[in-house]
């Protein structure tokens, strides 16, 4: 492992000299004035500025709710959003990036541009923001009410992050393991630490101007199966590595699992450690809100069907009082949904945020039971993180993934042990099976077994992976527990 990385804030002259190189990878690079940006950004409303309406939110006990969205022709774009506004009442926006812009291929973005103006339709599975340019997105960012999140996958953003914030976006998403382990298969995750604190430092750099951008690390991982401690112990990392670059303001984010009681317990855990992680490190000054998101893995094809998993999601969200919620479509079984069913998934969950929004489940006991767990393996895993870095976190999350202590189930990543493997006891809670070389204690494995096991007699088999295959496609089979 190379010793040049560590967890420190990159030096001016640094970040300069990478930033002459990254403005130079496609001709709208050189269109990027910091200081114009600066001011540009600076005339943006407060009302349209996405941290100061989480902000609000929070204060006042409210869960937003932001749909994903992005298409080839930035007009037909434009339009998407102001319908996604208008007829679904979303309040927070996306703009999702496409497939060529995340792997870095603009070249070959151009050409799904070109194709897509010919055929009058969108040819490319997101917007084309680094082929458009800052003037382009502003022109996108300007024509809506709400405020617009960048949202994508992408190991290497540094140029994707300058444009969206000279573009006018004020929330960005992603992280250096979150946008890695779970989309990339090649990518090291030195490498891309590295880059993300390029994207980190950036914002840092506009936070000192007076321009704060809400930065989002990407909850869900690979949205499988994902046992909390592993996602909660990613997102904290994240979180860090972003403060250190002189963040303010972070979103720490989680994919719905599906038992009420873990997703609650997972939320509340999330938002706590975060901020005691940040506090360890002298990060008392960051803004910390939190994001739901919506059941991520297989859905019905039944669109009756499919508004039940919605409604699940958003009533997870409201009773662990997500800052907002991250919201799906009735048509998720068959690829990119119309705007008529993005609206009406929007419309669904409001209804039931709206119904909870005076109920609370975070205090209950066994929330309170299932969050010292999630809390205690979290630890385990920190623990682990930072002695492996000396107290260094990017160094140490380097070296824990070389040694399985941090280990993403199903991610493609070459990087990624892939040893644990989890599956859900018998209420549903995700639970690990194999365990690989998470450093949880012989208590909390002996937890996890025996919880399996009570699992194993109710179904009169044995633990086995079979488990886990039944488990993975069960929701789509109308079920949470993958019963044989």
């Amino acid at each position: 492992m190379s010793t040049e990385l560590k967890n420190q804030r990159i030096s001016e002259a640094d970040f300069m000299a990478e930033r002459a190189e990254v403005l130079q990878q496609w001709p709208t690079g050189k269109d990027i004035d910091f200081k114009e940006a600066v001011d540009y950004q600076l005339s943006i409303a407060p009302e349209k500025r996405f941290g100061e309406k989480l902000a609000k939110a929070q204060k006042e006990g409210v869960t937003l709710i932001q749909p994903r969205a992005g298409v080839a022709l930035y007009q037909e774009h434009i339009e998407l959003l102001q319908y996604l506004e208008n007829k679904g009442g979303a309040d927070l926006l996306p703009t999702t990036i496409d497939s060529y812009t995340r792997l870095n291929r603009y070249n070959e973005c151009q050409v799904g541009i070109e194709k897509s103006q010919e055929a009058g339709r969108s040819m490319l599975n997101g917007f084309p923001a680094v082929n458009y340019g800052a003037q382009v997105c502003r022109t996108v960012t300007s024509a809506v009410k709400n405020p617009v999140q960048m949202r994508h996958g992408t190991p290497d953003a540094r140029l994707l992050t300058e444009i969206a914030i000279a573009g006018g976006f004020t929330s960005y998403e992603g992280g250096g393991i979150s946008y890695n382990i779970p989309y990339s298969k090649n990518h090291s995750i030195e490498k891309t630490i590295k880059y993300w604190q390029y994207a980190d430092r950036l914002v840092g750099m506009y936070e000192e101007a007076g321009v704060s951008i809400n930065r989002e690390p990407f909850g869900p991982l690979t949205g499988t199966l994902i046992p909390p401690c592993i996602s909660n112990s990613v997102a904290i990392i994240e979180a860090l590595l972003a403060a250190t670059q002189g963040v303010k303001d972070i979103t720490v984010g989680y994919g719905q699992i599906g038992n009420l009681i873990q997703d609650v317990a997972a939320m509340r855990s999330l938002e706590n450690m975060t901020r005691l992680y940040l506090a360890k490190y002298g990060f008392n000054d960051v803004r910390v809100t939190t994001v739901f998101h919506q059941w991520m893995g297989g859905f019905p094809q039944d669109e009756s069907k499919a508004y039940g998993v919605i409604s699940w999601g958003s009533a997870a969200a409201a009773l662990s009082k997500a800052t907002k919620v991250i919201v799906k479509t009735p048509h998720e079984a068959y690829g990119v949904p119309t705007k008529e069913a993005n609206a009406a998934g929007l419309r669904a969950t409001k209804q039931v945020i709206s119904m909870l929004r005076d109920q609370d489940l975070r205090e209950i006991p066994h929330v309170v039971k299932e969050c010292e767990i999630i809390n205690a393996e979290v630890k385990c895993i920190m623990d682990a993180v930072e002695e492996l870095g000396k107290g260094d976190i990017a160094i140490g999350t380097v070296a824990a993934f070389e040694a399985g202590i941090l280990d993403i189930p199903f991610a493609p990543n070459k990087y990624n042990a892939g040893k644990v493997l989890p599956a859900r006891d018998n209420d549903g809670a995700i639970r690990i099976l194999e365990m690989g070389n998470l450093p949880l204690t012989k208590e909390l494995k002996d937890f996890h077994r025996a919880k399996l096991e009570e699992r194993a007699k109710f179904e009169n088999r044995q633990v086995s992976l079979q488990m886990v295959i039944d488990d993975v496609s069960a929701i789509e089979k109308g079920r949470l527990v993958g019963r044989p």
